[in-house]
């Protein structure tokens, strides 16, 4: 690839492990000897944006976050996974419905808090709230709020407008109650989207995660599968150090945590499992 001037970017022999070094170290993601051509396919085009003569200079931008904020805003918006749908794995949704929020509204009338943590384009945050609204639970104090590292991803959470592949599971009287048509893609009405809030944090920023940990229920799911083992017992122990006790942590059906953290018990509930914090 080229640069503006016209030369060529050098890729220097060993930058692949000195950028996915510093990269899992910031943000988890780790990518292993077999895709280090798909790290420099998404890292090239950036470095090439900063006109560094290498991906030694872009590492060294990184390392030492000489543009901080904006180059990580840039390599988590490269990063992001946003593939995801309406309706996914809705059996650990099904179980929140109607098993964790009744159960939790016979003991108290606070606030049940709900977190979708790394909420890509925000269906699964907003999968999770119309769930709600049609088993009748609307009026209740329940909060859900979304995450994402990518400021991209935030962005079309924000717009809750979505083409036709993101419904690909989920029920036609459901996407013309609750969307409205708006082009060749479809848009959650207003007084339904701005039920959901959301907010950048990157999972290993424990600062980031604070308050958002802190919630009853925490949906982390099809995120781990990116992460290493280390990566995710540090993001799992700044979940179970805010959680509180009985909490319940929802993660994809792909991903384990038996052998990475003694804070939870695996349990299985109906057709699901979940996590409950001990």
């Amino acid at each position: 690839m080229e640069i503006a001037s016209g030369r060529k970017l050098l890729i220097p022999a060993g930058i692949q492990p000195l950028l996915r070094d510093v990269i899992h170290e910031r943000t988890g993601i780790y990518f292993d000897e077999s895709r280090f051509d798909v790290l420099i396919e998404k890292i090239e085009p950036l470095a090439t944006a900063r006109e560094c003569y290498s991906l030694l200079d872009y590492y060294y931008l990184l390392k030492y976050e000489e543009n901080g904020v904006e180059d990580w805003a840039q390599v988590m918006d490269a990063l992001s996974v946003q593939e995801t749908y309406f309706w996914r794995e809705m059996g650990q949704v099904r179980l929140l419905v109607d098993v964790l929020v009744p159960e939790w509204f016979k003991k108290t009338s606070m606030p049940l808090q709900i977190w979708s943590a790394a909420c890509a384009s925000g269906e699964e945050a907003y999968s999770i709230l119309i769930a709600l609204l049609e088993a009748g639970w609307e009026g209740y104090p329940i909060e859900i709020r979304g995450s994402d590292a990518s400021p991209a991803a935030l962005e079309k959470c924000k717009a809750a407008t979505y083409r036709e592949k993101a419904f690909r599971c989920f029920p036609p009287a459901l996407k013309s109650k609750y969307f409205t048509p708006a082009g060749n893609e479809w848009k959650l009405k207003p007084e339904i989207a701005r039920r959901v809030s959301f907010q950048r944090a990157n999972l290993l920023a424990t600062d980031e995660i604070s308050s958002l940990a802190r919630a009853q229920v925490i949906f982390c799911r099809n995120v781990f599968i990116y992460f290493s083992p280390h990566a995710i017992r540090q993001t799992v122990a700044a979940f179970a150090s805010r959680m509180p006790s009985h909490g319940h942590l929802f993660v994809g059906a792909s991903e384990s945590l038996l052998r990475l953290t003694a804070d939870f018990e695996l349990k299985e509930m109906g057709d699901a499992f979940v996590y409950v914090r001990i």
